[in-house]
């Protein structure tokens, strides 16, 4: 059994086909026969586990494993303690009421890395990181929840799903995990 740990660079596709334009998975020298253990949306960064087991991939990926999933949210604005009382408690989303999650403001990470192409700055808006925990994982989930409290995400890095996280891997690195 093999679990690859990568950290998808934006504007990369969580498959191993090229669409659109976009440059895909199989661009970056992992083994045969491991496929995503769930998504990571083009526009957003971070770990995306890799598996060539297909039982291994269900637990990864089902929301009905409650895996805890950690992403750091750069929003635009200051969320207030009430807008993250919202987001701890769950968000009314169009697909319905999102689980309870961990949110907090935190400084900006210190192991973050320069974004290509870089986050727009505006200089009348100010950013704040927010570290978000999850436990489902719907479509474009993090984005919409923070929407809904009134702070859009400008950016959004995945740090880990599970025991896994992107310790020593910068954007395009993978390593094979070892005592699955």
């Amino acid at each position: 059994m093999t679990l690859i740990a990568f950290n998808k660079p934006m504007n990369v596709l969580s498959q191993f086909t090229s669409e659109g334009g976009w440059p895909a998975l199989d661009g970056f020298g992992m083994p045969k026969g491991v496929y995503a253990a769930g998504r990571l949306d083009r526009d957003s960064e971070g770990l995306l586990l890799l598996t060539d087991e297909g039982g291994l991939q269900a637990r990864i990926a089902s929301p009905k494993f409650r895996k805890p999933k950690v992403y750091y949210a750069l929003v635009e604005g200051v969320p207030d303690e009430k807008a993250l009382e919202s987001l701890r408690n769950g968000v009314k989303l169009k697909d319905g009421l999102s689980a309870p999650c961990g949110a907090e403001a935190v400084p900006t990470p210190e192991w973050i890395w320069e974004r290509d192409p870089p986050v727009r700055v505006r200089k009348s808006i100010t950013d704040t990181w927010l570290k978000l925990t999850l436990t489902e994982g719907r479509n474009r989930q993090v984005r919409r929840m923070c929407a809904a409290v009134g702070f859009p995400v400008v950016r959004l890095v995945r740090w880990s799903i599970g025991p896994h996280d992107l310790t020593g891997l910068r954007p395009g690195e993978w390593r094979q995990v070892v005592g699955v």
